[in-house]
């Protein structure tokens, strides 16, 4: 700003009042002022000058995995979001690790960043956060249905998705339907197997099997596909209503391998609704989320914390849909 008021013969004040107020800067000297600045190649430091007003422009984002496009989705909504806001968004990903997160927590922290949004999964990282959150950093969880008592969050009603995907199971005939989840520390899993039970004793039928896998991922999906199409075989298994799409198009794979027919012999569902289903060879039915919707509520919920005054934690509970592909219809 020196070098431009001195180029344009002007005082500091003056440049400051061309870039904050130009209303009241004479006709003559705003254009001096702006050509000096471009001879120059000056541009303002406007993260500089929202930080010594006391605010931010800048929203930092921590994603729990890239693979997954729900993740996509959400970080899509959020810059959605902070674009409508006038705010710009720094995205992260921390690969569902803890010691990961935790770093971009405190860089957004130390950047003095207007506030977080964060997916989250399951208690353990919930516990840790807690614990953990710089004071004076807003922080907005998604994904996960947080207590009020400390931050807001955005979800989605995974317990309905799951009595969603076994219902049109249920509606197209099938009995022999198995639940194939993931680790049982995953609430979003956790709730998605109690919307697959409710649905089944609504309709007085017992879960074929119930399968608990390490990982949600395609590799563990194919695993117990090789478990279920002997099961197929047996006549033990006519349906299967996997926790992600992941493990779902591993299913799928595994099964097709050993002669299993979709949907003939086993109908699928999966959850998400990301590249794995609409990709596989057969399109997966699924339950797709509104990942957009998520990223953008999140970002409205943080920016409403951030204009000082008295804030209420809030949660917002969003309602997932059923899609219907071959892999249950043919």
């Amino acid at each position: 700003m020196s070098d431009v008021a001195q180029l344009a013969g002007v005082s500091i004040g003056t440049v400051s009042n061309v870039l904050n107020h130009p209303a009241r800067v004479s006709g003559t000297t705003l254009e001096r002022v702006q050509r000096a600045m471009t001879m120059l190649n000056y541009t303002p430091n406007v993260l500089a000058r929202s930080l010594a007003a006391g605010n931010s422009p800048i929203l930092g984002l921590v994603l729990t995995d890239l693979a997954n496009s729900l993740f996509i989705d959400i970080a899509r909504g959020a810059e959605l979001g902070a674009e409508a806001a006038s705010m710009a968004l720094m995205m992260s990903n921390s690969d569902g690790r803890l010691d990961r997160e935790a770093s971009y927590i405190a860089t957004f922290a130390q950047s003095r960043v207007a506030g977080v949004l964060l997916t989250l999964n399951d208690e353990q990282h919930y516990g840790e956060l807690v614990g953990r959150t710089p004071p004076d950093t807003p922080i907005v969880v998604l994904n996960y249905a947080a207590p009020t008592t400390h931050f807001c969050s955005v979800s989605v009603d995974n317990e309905h998705g799951g009595y969603l995907a076994t219902r049109h199971l249920l509606d197209i005939g099938r009995r022999r339907i198995a639940f194939v989840g993931g680790p049982e520390a995953l609430r979003p899993v956790r709730d998605r197997e109690r919307g697959f039970v409710r649905a089944m004793r609504e309709a007085g039928v017992t879960p074929a099997l119930e399968l608990m896998p390490d990982g949600v991922n395609r590799a563990d999906g194919y695993a117990a596909g090789v478990r279920l199409a002997e099961l197929v075989s047996r006549a033990e298994v006519d349906a299967v209503f996997a926790a992600t799409d992941l493990l779902a198009a591993g299913i799928a794979q595994a099964a097709e391998s050993r002669g299993v027919t979709i949907p003939a012999d086993l109908a699928i569902v999966g959850y998400d609704n990301n590249h794995a289903a609409w990709d596989s060879p057969i399109p997966i039915s699924t339950v797709a989320q509104p990942g957009e919707e998520m990223g953008r509520r999140g970002v409205e919920m943080a920016t409403a914390e951030t204009r000082g005054g008295p804030h209420e934690h809030g949660a917002t509970v969003l309602t997932p849909t059923l899609v219907v592909r071959r892999s249950t219809t043919g």
